[in-house]
């Protein structure tokens, strides 16, 4: 299965234009959060990228909440897209889970849609083996290093990566690590970016 990843566009228009262009190589398109800017611009963004007639599965990322994300999708009237945090859906026998928001609990202050570690536990619980994980945060020590160099990511995220071993994980958030990817043992781990990137996985077995 062909997926167009993608994350972080913070209101970027045309970044969104280009990426209702791409979809059209892809089977699905899921998409990792911030598709605002400090909780504004979100429905700005999703009407460009109402577009995508391809299945879309989304998660928000700190700068929208999984309601404003939600609100966005109708009012946009984008009806291929689902937004998922703490839920899952199916898609031609492919499980996807998706968990949003800032993990653990970023620095920004009031406007960010965050969670903490123990917070994020319970979000997570429904990822099921060899499926796609849609979260907004990187695992822990993955694609997950800031402009110092520090790691940012999430040490929930990363134990049920580590136990259950989703195929795919998809993230954002950590802008100096856009288009990275690593793996963890079978699992491979990609932080999007703005850009978009066309992966393809094996979902049919090992």
């Amino acid at each position: 299965m062909k997926f167009l990843c993608f994350s972080d566009l913070h209101r970027n228009g045309e970044a969104a234009a280009k990426l209702v262009e791409l979809s059209q190589g892809a089977d699905v398109v899921i998409g990792a959060g911030d598709f605002a800017t400090r909780r504004e611009g979100v429905e700005d963004t999703l009407e460009v990228l109402s577009s995508i007639t391809k299945p879309a599965i989304l998660v928000p990322g700190n700068g929208e909440s999984a309601s404003e994300l939600e609100k966005a999708v109708r009012v946009a009237k984008w009806k291929s897209a689902m937004v998922l945090h703490g839920t899952g859906c199916v898609f031609e026998g492919v499980e996807f889970w998706g968990v949003g928001g800032g993990i653990p609990v970023t620095p920004f202050g009031d406007w960010s849609y965050d969670f903490s570690e123990a917070e994020a536990g319970p979000l997570l619980a429904g990822c099921k083996p060899d499926s796609v994980l849609v979260v907004h945060s990187p695992p822990l020590d993955t694609v997950d290093h800031d402009s110092t160099g520090q790691i940012r990511g999430s040490q929930a995220i990363r134990e049920v990566v580590e136990t259950v071993q989703p195929k795919l994980v998809v993230c954002g958030h950590i802008h100096s690590d856009w288009e990275k990817q690593c793996r963890i043992a079978k699992t491979q781990v990609l932080n999007a970016g703005p850009r978009g990137v066309l992966i393809e996985i094996d979902v049919t077995g090992d």
